[in-house]
């Protein structure tokens, strides 16, 4: 069994068990939550269920750690005018492990 979520504005496909990484969210380490934007689930038998028939379908989850990503450079450059620019950017995070899913 599997579900699409929504967190973040991006999808997750996600299975019990699963750890993922989704865009900061509020919450200690170690702290139960939910995830209520339910897209689609995927039963053991295939069945696709979606829209209207999922109701009150979510996933619990428990957050495991906030961090930050790996430093992505940006390099600026404009030929024939001496211009470049470099920047960093590590985008924060939290580290979230998926427990059950229930429909």
């Amino acid at each position: 069994m599997y579900a699409v979520i929504e967190a973040g504005g991006k999808q997750y496909r996600v299975a019990p068990g699963d750890t993922i990484r989704v865009d900061t969210l509020a919450g200690e380490v170690g702290s139960e939550m939910e995830f209520d934007r339910v897209l689609a689930v995927v039963h053991d038998s295939n069945e696709l269920v979606l829209g209207s028939a999922l109701g009150g379908a979510r996933v619990k989850a428990t957050i495991q750690a906030h961090d930050r990503g790996d430093k992505v450079l940006v390099f600026k450059f404009k030929r024939k005018k001496q211009y470049k620019r470099t920047i960093g950017h590590r985008q924060n995070y939290t580290q979230v492990r998926v427990g059950e899913i229930l429909v």
